[in-house]
């Protein structure tokens, strides 16, 4: 995907993926997250570790505009502070007890976190329709060779033998994470055909990639 010396926007997950009043794990570059949706829709990133006793973030609930944790209930802002303790209902929680987030950015059903200060906002992929997220046991340099395209300025991979899929990577730790994606107005047959696609690209990538180990 696009980047500069400044910085970078990882694609971690599919809008559909993240409705309101949720929270999901997800990693960028700079390490785990906490991605969650307020009530009203804003989608947020938060770092995953709750700074009271560590537990992470990501198993924590959603409830309004703050994400809190499952564990005492402490209350974060899209923002990062604390605003709320439960055992200390009348406390205002010092402005030192925060938790650090990352820049999100939606765009044609796709959640962008920034890594780092990107110069341009993610790319658009406005003729395209997000169907589905898949882990990958493989490295970007497998899923090319195993869809028969090298990745382009926008980080899209396209299926040589199926040109209207797409692949949009991005690499996490010890795997690779892709969302699927259709040119528009395409059919839900072949929706199902893309998916079953996308799962046979999955199977020559991590073939490729053991026998490279």
């Amino acid at each position: 995907m696009p980047s500069d010396t400044a910085g970078s926007w990882t694609p971690v997950a599919l809008s559909a993926d993240l409705p309101p009043a949720t929270v999901i794990p997800a990693w960028t570059p700079l390490g785990a997250i906490a991605l969650w949706r307020s009530q009203s829709g804003r989608a947020s990133a938060s770092s995953d570790r709750c700074p009271h006793r560590g537990m992470r973030l990501s198993h924590g609930f959603v409830r309004g505009e703050a994400l809190s944790c499952i564990y005492h209930g402490w209350s974060y802002s899209p923002a990062g502070g604390c605003i709320r303790i439960p055992a200390h209902p009348d406390l205002v929680p010092p402005e030192t007890i925060r938790v650090a987030v990352q820049q999100v950015a939606e765009s044609d059903g796709i959640v962008w976190i920034a890594v780092g200060e990107p110069a341009m906002p993610p790319p658009r992929l406005d003729n395209l329709a997000p169907i589905r997220s898949l882990t990958l046991d493989a490295d970007v340099a497998a899923i090319e060779a195993a869809a028969g395209e090298k990745a382009d300025a926008d980080g899209l991979i396209r299926v040589a033998d199926c040109p209207w899929v797409r692949l949009l990577p991005a690499e996490q730790i010890g795997c690779t994470l892709i969302h699927l994606l259709v040119e528009q107005g395409r059919s839900v047959a072949d929706r199902i055909t893309a998916s079953r696609i996308a799962e046979a690209v999955r199977r020559r990538a991590e073939t490729r990639q053991k026998g490279m180990a």
